[in-house]
């Protein structure tokens, strides 16, 4: 809104600079020492300085709209690179756990933040668990990863009803390893943009 306002404030000056030269040109007035020659050279001489004026505001405004078009574009690229990474960053627990590490809590802060300044988006917590456990074991964790990490955003300020969870228990792995550093990797909560 500002830079449609910067632009309408320059256009206003610009045309009226032009509209003051043209109206305060000095016009040739033809004598008996004045021939229609140089009266026609003085005039062409006139036109071209108000054609080169008329170029260098078109060119200007050119500038102008390229530059606004480039900032759209680079806040529009930075607007994709923190969906990107709200989407891809996930909170990680300990084993057998849905308590909140301080740097789940880290994590889940950056994203009220985005919430915040995205407040048409709608987010399903995904609870994930590794494969130790029985499956009904593990829905119930993932259960409770989701619905720890959910309450933690609504008392950040996120408003629950754009807050859903679903429990993946151990049916979605990260990492099919069986290995620590993999069961590390697959007790999760993971946040998808509905």
């Amino acid at each position: 809104m500002k830079n449609r306002m910067w632009i309408n404030l320059v256009m206003a000056i610009l045309v009226a600079g032009l509209f003051f030269t043209v109206s305060c040109a000095k016009k040739t007035v033809v004598t008996d020492t004045t021939t229609i020659e140089d009266q026609e050279k003085v005039e062409a001489a006139t036109d071209a300085k108000a054609a080169a004026q008329a170029e260098a505001e078109r060119i200007a405004q050119q500038k102008l709209e390229d530059q606004m078009a480039g900032e759209k574009a680079l806040k529009q690229a930075k607007a994709m690179a923190a969906k990107k990474r709200f989407e891809n960053q996930d909170i990680h627990f300990e084993y057998d756990s849905s308590d909140l590490s301080s740097m789940a809590k880290m994590v889940l802060k950056e994203k009220a933040a985005w919430l915040k300044a995205n407040y048409s988006a709608a987010v399903t917590i995904e609870g994930h668990c590794d494969e130790r456990g029985t499956t009904e074991y593990n829905l119930a964790l993932g259960e409770r990863r989701a619905s720890t990490s959910k309450s933690y955003l609504i008392n950040l300020g996120v408003a629950a009803s754009r807050l859903n969870t679903i429990s993946y228990g151990e049916e979605q792995p990260k990492d099919s390893s069986e290995t620590e550093s993999a069961y590390r990797k697959n007790r999760r909560a993971h946040f998808a943009i509905d």
